[in-house]
């Protein structure tokens, strides 16, 4: 069984990822291009600890679209290496960080310089899980025959608004940083 440094190891960088995405490309690229980190000194902070990270995720995700570019600003800031590992080439690795028992991504692992697992991160800030709670609220029962139509309007309105409210992507930093912070201390 292959240890998650191992994955990490073996994954690609997320600059080639991103680069490489054939879902949801252009969309990353502009959150990854309009997203601006806040000068609050975490990329130097960071620095100190001599981390890295590994994303579990995919490219036709919403959620990924928008977290991925953030985190990579993030790393990309303190000279951390994040690498992928795609969630569904080997369920192996998802399944060791279920999300109350879902194979959710995006998922960050956080790694010190020595190859251990200090902590993980995702798939979603708590503000962003508020409104996809709100929006599935909505959704006539799997039953229904207007349930696919329904799912496909609140996935796409989902990713607009990913793509367009910085609003959303300050949560997700923040609460990265939260997470990231505590795990490094």
């Amino acid at each position: 069984m292959k240890t998650e440094q191992q994955y990490f190891e073996e994954g690609k960088s997320i600059q080639t990822y991103m680069n490489n995405m054939s879902t949801l490309k252009e969309e990353s690229l502009a959150v990854y291009e309009q997203f601006q980190l806040p000068k609050d000194g975490l990329a130097d902070k960071l620095k100190a600890h001599k981390l890295h990270f590994l994303a579990i995720t995919e490219d036709w995700c919403g959620d990924a679209m928008m977290i991925n570019p953030i985190i990579r600003k993030v790393a990309e800031a303190a000279g951390i290496d994040v690498r992928v590992a795609l969630r569904d080439a080997d369920t192996e690795l998802i399944d060791r960080h279920l999300t109350n028992g879902g194979r959710a991504i995006p998922i960050i692992l956080i790694f010190n310089n020595e190859g251990t697992l200090l902590g993980k991160w995702g798939p979603r800030a708590p503000e962003v899980q508020q409104i996809v709670d709100e929006l599935r609220a909505t959704l006539p029962s799997k039953e229904d025959p207007s349930f696919e139509e329904k799912q496909k309007e609140v996935f796409s309105s989902l990713r607009t608004r990913y793509k367009e409210e910085p609003a959303l992507w300050s949560h997700v930093y923040n609460s990265f940083k939260e997470t990231v912070l505590a795990v490094v201390k």
